[in-house]
């Protein structure tokens, strides 16, 4: 189903140009009536003042990165390439997520109290970065599509797969999603350039979905569109979180149908994930111990004869070199604050062209004196000093 690039519409006062379904553009109607007659609607749309510019799924504030903006795509976890030094590269485009699930370990969807600000990249400026680190890599790379979003809300999800498969260093494109937005066209959209897909689906019974998912979830439709994924030639892995004591009965009920409708042929059918209460995610009380967990996914391994236990090396990840990290923890910089952070008491700052994350309360366009708290992964965090 093609989405119509532009749509107008009034609201609470504001004209409103919502593009591509996601990228939500208010004027106050009493200003845009006064320039209405003397510019175009794309001159209006890209330079018009005062406006705001929103996530139509989160109505949080957005912030498209290009090239021109000058914001680097390493150093945030929530936008852009994450290397961790393997020849799997974590692809980043957009945030935000139509689901509200009740252990969402990053606080997604609109009800978040955590998320303040949500990202969009320009697909030819991040599918540039993605060549530039693929050949760094070597060939045998896999490109994945991820991060904390639904994916397939990426409004430019076409153009980019489609750079990404001219990048000769890249061997896999796989991506996660909901299911949520998946039908026929989108499905054979993505089996001309998706490799795999990892599908997440927390139950079968859908009473139990909604709940899980803190909103309606369609699963009967996700179930038919996961056959259709199998039948179109792509990969599929369905990858449920367990939560005890919310949907223990249904994971042997997601195995079955796994294996019924033939998924995984080249990959693992099933990736069984283990809940984890995370610091600023959603928490809940039941957590399984790590020997708890293991023990039962080896018992439904010998029930249904499927391989539940994985590793790297069931999907050929091996380790590579990794890009330059040239910011180590402890040092001090002072720099200007660019654009606002993906948390509340967040702004985004850059040095030595990296993305720095900083917690602090100034305001953007201001200058922090900050120091490095964490460089994990190439994941820069910074505090104010």
């Amino acid at each position: 189903m093609s989405v119509k690039p532009i749509r107008e519409y009034e609201d609470s006062g504001d004209k409103v140009f919502l593009i591509r379904g996601i990228i939500e553009v208010r004027i106050p109607l009493r200003y845009y009536h006064r320039i209405a007659k003397r510019y175009s609607r794309e001159y209006i749309i890209s330079f018009a003042e005062p406006r705001r510019v929103i996530n139509h799924i989160t109505k949080r504030q957005l912030v498209f990165i290009t090239r021109e903006c000058g914001i680097p795509l390493f150093g945030h976890p929530a936008f852009g390439l994450i290397d961790r030094g393997t020849n799997l590269i974590q692809v980043r485009p957009v945030t935000g997520c139509n689901l509200n699930c009740i252990f969402c370990s990053v606080d997604e969807g609109r009800i978040s109290r955590t998320r303040a600000t949500d990202y969009i990249v320009e697909p030819d400026y991040l599918a540039a970065k993605l060549e530039e680190l693929a050949g760094l890599k070597g060939g045998g790379v896999e490109a994945h599509i991820d991060g904390q979003c639904e994916p397939l809300l990426y409004p430019y999800l076409e153009e980019l797969l489609e750079r990404m498969s001219q990048i000769k260093e890249i061997e896999v494109i796989s991506m996660q999603t909901n299911g949520i937005l998946l039908n026929e066209s989108r499905i054979a959209m993505l089996s001309k350039y998706v490799t795999r897909i990892n599908l997440s689906i927390n139950a079968i019974d859908e009473a139990r979905a909604n709940m899980l998912a803190g909103c309606r979830y369609p699963v009967r439709s996700v179930l038919t569109h996961a056959k259709r994924i199998v039948d179109s030639g792509m990969d599929l892995l369905i990858a449920p979180v367990w939560i005890p004591g919310y949907n223990d009965a249904e994971i042997e009920k997601i195995i079955q149908f796994a294996l019924e409708i033939g998924a995984g042929k080249r990959y693992p059918p099933l990736g069984i994930q283990k809940y984890i209460p995370y610091r600023y995610g959603r928490k809940l009380k039941s957590v399984l111990t790590f020997r708890e967990f293991y023990n039962k996914l080896a018992e439904w391994e010998s029930e249904f004869g499927v391989k539940l236990i994985l590793s790297p090396a069931d999907f050929g990840i091996e380790k590579r070199a990794r890009i330059h990290r040239p910011i180590r923890k402890g040092e001090r910089f002072r720099a200007r604050l660019i654009a606002e952070g993906r948390m509340f008491g967040e702004k985004l700052a850059i040095v030595r062209d990296r993305v720095i994350t900083v917690r602090t309360d100034k305001r953007v366009g201001e200058f922090a004196t900050f120091e490095i708290v964490r460089v994990h992964d190439g994941i820069y965090l910074a505090v104010e000093v």
